[in-house]
């Protein structure tokens, strides 16, 4: 219940966030349906009872009398054998998978991926308590700089493996997601510029700052500019082809060719009269190559055969069947263009841009952007996407923090008789504190390092995946958002050791040696 009506908090919490980043949501009250409170306490209930089963089990299996006298004993250590061995078929099977995926094409490898990556995360974490000895020790040059505490802080990191394991994965889980999507994030960015760059030979690309459809009137208004050279619209149609809907994008036959530099891999890129070109998807599609015929059936019920003069290597942002305005016009009951790319003697300038927009009247609904301009707002998007996706697995954060605090707080529990046994041979206070935070510490550090490692590859996979569609996409690594996500995993563990290691330096001497 508790868990229910917080999930309810957050997402009326969700609905304020998304309306400030401007998505617009209709408005109304905030609905909860039956069906989302039974299915919120199912699962509640299942993945409780679930998380019980193991721990149960291997209560049940103690000796009466074992658990009679051995209360706080040290546990008895149960083989890892087979549980390595499970984590090692899992991981290695969720690698091959992850691989296998990108060797195939984005529509039925992003399916494969989502099962290797399931698969390797379940293998890793199967895996965490044999990494973290390894991981773990290799803190210890530093921790020796924190004597006595530092030494205490790393053996208790290592002592019950399966707690480590189970504090650090969820942590590792969440960063895990924000590191393979600030990966992606990033390199779509880099990707998209180096297309607009690459693709548009154009100086200004004109349209609505709502991204609606402009007016044929401003592209007139644009080509009679001084200094424009070459101007053409990106006009929006519709036909029907060998009974499906294609969209169709009308052009000025003589000026695209050189507002736009797409690599043609057959024929040439010529548009005018029944000459079109066509994307290599569109091409493959229909059995389309150079020379090829078809018929396309317009939004007024005419028809027109045409002739494909080139195939060319299309991208996100130009497509499609390409035809001549003077063509695909005389069908439209309201003409209506996505932008209208202009190309200038003078190339792209601050006065340039300033006369473009004193044609325009000034409209400030209409944006004349250089590739600059371009850029930067793919930075902006990317960005306010990236935020909105922390905002949504700061989530995931919240219970690491709180798994934290309460493994923290239960080994202190469980070692009152210890910590007793050290203050009474000398270590104060401050030092048990410092031991308990450094033990955090080293915890939350080491799920960081397997969180961003995952995110990584994962980000790889996707990128690769990726690339099959977009030929400019290229991995980028954010150095520096990962150095403050480690940062952040090496917070966590900080803040979460407050209360348990207040707790601890608090113990009464006497009383913890002679606690049972």
């Amino acid at each position: 219940m508790a868990g229910l009506a917080a999930g309810v908090g957050i997402g009326a919490g969700l609905r304020s966030l998304l309306d400030s980043f401007g998505a617009s949501l209709p408005d109304g009250p905030l609905v909860i349906s039956p069906g989302t409170v039974v299915t919120a306490l199912a699962v509640g209930v299942l993945v409780t009872m679930l998380a019980a089963w193991l721990p149960g089990r291997r209560a049940a299996k103690i000796p009466p009398v074992a658990a009679m006298s051995s209360v706080h004993a040290k546990a008895t250590a149960k083989s890892l054998v087979l549980r390595n061995t499970l984590g090692s078929l899992f991981a290695a099977a969720g690698i091959a998978v992850v691989l296998a995926g990108t060797r195939m094409n984005a529509d039925t490898g992003q399916g494969v991926l989502g099962i290797g990556a399931v698969l390797l995360i379940i293998g890793v974490f199967v895996l965490t308590p044999l990494l973290s000895r390894p991981l773990i020790a290799a803190a210890a040059p530093v921790l020796r700089a924190f004597g006595v505490s530092g030494r205490l802080a790393r053996q208790n990191s290592v002592r019950n493996p399966r707690r480590t394991a189970a504090t650090a994965s969820a942590l590792m889980i969440g960063l895990t997601l924000i590191t393979g999507m600030t990966v992606m994030a990033g390199s779509l960015q880099k990707s998209i510029d180096k297309m607009a760059s690459a693709a548009i030979r154009a100086d200004y690309v004109v349209s609505m700052a709502n991204r609606g459809p402009l007016s044929p009137e401003v592209e007139k208004k644009l080509a009679g500019t001084e200094g424009v050279t070459e101007s053409s619209p990106l006009r929006n149609g519709e036909s029907r082809i060998d009974g499906e809907t294609e969209y169709l994008t009308g052009v000025n036959g003589a000026a695209i060719g050189k507002l736009t530099d797409l690599k043609v891999t057959d024929g040439s890129f010529t548009v005018g009269g029944t000459r079109v070109v066509v994307d290599e998807d569109r091409a493959k599609s229909y059995g389309w190559k150079a020379g090829s015929r078809f018929t396309a059936h317009f939004e007024d019920g005419k028809a027109q055969r045409l002739t494909v003069a080139g195939v060319y290597e299309g991208n996100d942002m130009l497509n499609g069947i390409m035809l001549d305005n003077a063509v695909l016009t005389p069908h439209l009951a309201d003409p209506a263009d996505m932008q209208v790319m202009v190309k200038t003697a003078a190339g792209a300038s601050g006065a340039v841009k300033d006369r473009l927009e004193k044609a325009l009247g000034d409209n400030p609904a209409i944006k004349v952007q250089d590739k600059q301009d371009i850029s930067d707002e793919i930075a902006k998007m990317f960005t306010m996407m990236l935020n909105m996706v922390y905002g949504l697995l700061g989530m995931a954060v919240i219970v690491a923090v709180l798994g934290v605090i309460n493994t923290l707080a239960m080994s202190v529990f469980e070692r009152a008789q210890e910590i007793g046994m050290l203050r009474a041979i000398g270590l104060d206070r401050r030092a048990v504190k410092r031991m308990v935070r450094l033990e955090s510490l080293v915890i939350s550090l080491f799920g960081g390092v397997l969180g961003i490692g995952l995110g990584v590859f994962f980000g790889w996979a996707a990128g690769e995946l990726l690339g099959t569609k977009m030929p400019t996409y290229e991995l980028v690594l954010p150095w520096g958002r990962m150095a403050v996500f480690l940062l952040l995993a090496g917070t966590v563990g900080v803040l979460a050791a407050l209360w348990p290691a207040r707790r601890a330096a608090r113990l009464n001497m006497l009383a913890a040696i002679k606690a049972e």
